[in-house]
C-alpha cells in the first residue's frame, strides 16, 4: 500500500507540472450553450469557487455543492470554473490535502461563541461540522477520475483514485446479508452491533459503476454496486424512495425511526438517478419497474408529491417543487412517457419564471434538463459522455 501511495504522490507530481498545458489544450476543446449552467455559475459560485446556498442562516457551502458543482463544470467543459472548485473544497474543506482528508461536508458562518473545527477565532467562517457526507466524496471521486480521462489530466486520475480509495476504507463497512455497502458518513450513522442507518440517493448506480470499471484491483466496488442497487429497490415497498432507512442484520431493511419513513427532498434524487441510467445497464429495468407508482402519481396529478410516507405510500397535500419536476422528468422519459417527462420540464421553467430557484432546485435542474437536453449522458459503465465530445445539442 505505501510502495502504491508513493507511485500515486509522483504521479500527482508529474500531473502538477504539465498543469498549466493541459489547462490550455481544454480551453481549446468546444463548448455547448447551457444557460442553466451559465446562471448556477453566475448566481451560486463565488469568485474562489465556493457554491453559495443563500437560503440557509449562515450562506453555508456543503460539500455536496461542491461536487456538483464540479460535474457540472467539466460536463461544461468549464476548466476555469473546474479548478476554481477544486481549489476551494481542497484549501476549506480538506485542511488542504484532499489526499490526506475527505472534505467535511458543511462551512459557513459561525454563530457566535463558537470556533471553527480547524481552530480560527470564533464568531468567524469555517467548518461547521467535519464529518463528511459520502455522497458528496462519490461524486468528487468519480468526477475527478471522468475529468483524467476527458481533460487528460494525471493529476485528477490520480486524486480521484486516492479519493476513492479513501472512500472505500472510512465510508463503507461490510454488512451481514447485504454485503459491502456505502454509509452515509464515517461518524454517526452505525446504530448498534448489529443495526446502520443508511440514505438511499447517496449511492448512484452509474457513478458506482464506474468507479467498479476504473478501480478493478479494488473487487469491493462491485459489491457497492449490488448493494447500492438493494438499497434502492428494497427501500421502496410501494415504490416511492425513502429519504432514509435502515438496515439491521437478520431482518433486511427497516423504516427509519428518526424521519418515519418520509419520502421528501433526498429521495427525490433516486428517480433522477434511475432515469439517467444508460439503456444496457443490468440495474435499470429492475429500478424503473420499482418507482412506476411515483410516475402513475405524477400523470394522475401533473407534478410529483413534496412528500410521502414511503411505507403506506400516502402523499402529502404539498406538490414538489421545479426541481422535483426537472428530477422526474428522465425517470418519466426512461419509462417511454416522453409527454409527460415534457409536461415536467415546462413546470420546471415556468415555475422558475414566477420565483427564482434556490440552490437545490438549480441542482435537480442541471441534472434532469440537462439530461434530457442532450448535455450529458451515461454510458452503460458509468462513464460520463459530455455533448462537448460528441456533439452539441440542436437549438
Amino acid at each position: 500500500m505505501r510502495r502504491t501511495l508513493t507511485r500515486l504522490t509522483r504521479w500527482l507530481a508529474a500531473g502538477a507540472l504539465a498543469c498549466a498545458s493541459l489547462a490550455a489544450t481544454a480551453a481549446t476543446l468546444p463548448t455547448c450553450k447551457w444557460a442553466d449552467w451559465e446562471a448556477f455559475r453566475l448566481n451560486l459560485l463565488s469568485a474562489d469557487g465556493r457554491v453559495i446556498d443563500a437560503s440557509t442562516e449562515t450562506r453555508a457551502t456543503v460539500s455536496e455543492g461542491q461536487a456538483y458543482g464540479l460535474f457540472f463544470a467539466l460536463a461544461a467543459n468549464d476548466r476555469a470554473s473546474f479548478d476554481k472548485l477544486l481549489a476551494w473544497t481542497e484549501n476549506n474543506l480538506a485542511q488542504g490535502d484532499l489526499i490526506a482528508h475527505l472534505p467535511a461536508w458543511i462551512w459557513g458562518k459561525l454563530p457566535p461563541g463558537k470556533a471553527a473545527s480547524a481552530g480560527k477565532a470564533t464568531g468567524g467562517w469555517g467548518v461547521i461540522d467535519p464529518n463528511p457526507a459520502s455522497d458528496a466524496d462519490l461524486w468528487i471521486a468519480y468526477t475527478l477520475l471522468e475529468a483524467g480521462r476527458l481533460w487528460q489530466e494525471r493529476r485528477f486520475t490520480a486524486l480521484g483514485t486516492l479519493m476513492a480509495r479513501r472512500i472505500l476504507r472510512e465510508e463503507t463497512a461490510l454488512l451481514p446479508g447485504l454485503g459491502r455497502t456505502v454509509l452515509p458518513a464515517p461518524q454517526g450513522f452505525r446504530l448498534g452491533e448489529r443495526r446502520w442507518r443508511l440514505n438511499p440517493s447517496y449511492v448512484p448506480i452509474q457513478v458506482m459503476r464506474r468507479l467498479a470499471a476504473l478501480l478493478p484491483d479494488e473487487p469491493a466496488w462491485q459489491q457497492l454496486v449490488a448493494s447500492s442497487a438493494r438499497l434502492a429497490r428494497d427501500t421502496a415497498p410501494r415504490g416511492f424512495s425513502p429519504d432514509w432507512a435502515e438496515y439491521e442484520a437478520g431482518r433486511g431493511f427497516l423504516p427509519d425511526a428518526q424521519t418515519r419513513a418520509e419520502s421528501a427532498y433526498n429521495a427525490i434524487r433516486v428517480y433522477l438517478w434511475a432515469g439517467m441510467l444508460a439503456s444496457d445497464e443490468p440495474e435499470r429495468a429492475a429500478l424503473l419497474r420499482t418507482f412506476t407508482p411515483l410516475a402513475d402519481y405524477v400523470a394522475a396529478k401533473g407534478f410529483p408529491p413534496e412528500r410521502v410516507d414511503a411505507q403506506t405510500g400516502q402523499p402529502g397535500p404539498n406538490a414538489g417543487n421545479g426541481g422535483f419536476s426537472a428530477a422526474v422528468a428522465p425517470y418519466l422519459a426512461a419509462l417511454g412517457r416522453a409527454d409527460q417527462a415534457r409536461a415536467q420540464a415546462r413546470r420546471t421553467r415556468e415555475l422558475a419564471q414566477r420565483e427564482p430557484p434556490g440552490y437545490y432546485t438549480q441542482v435537480l435542474t442541471l441534472f434532469g434538463l440537462g439530461y434530457l437536453d442532450g448535455q450529458f449522458r451515461f454510458a452503460h459503465d458509468g462513464a460520463l459522455v459530455p455533448a462537448w465530445e460528441t456533439g452539441c445539442p440542436a437549438r
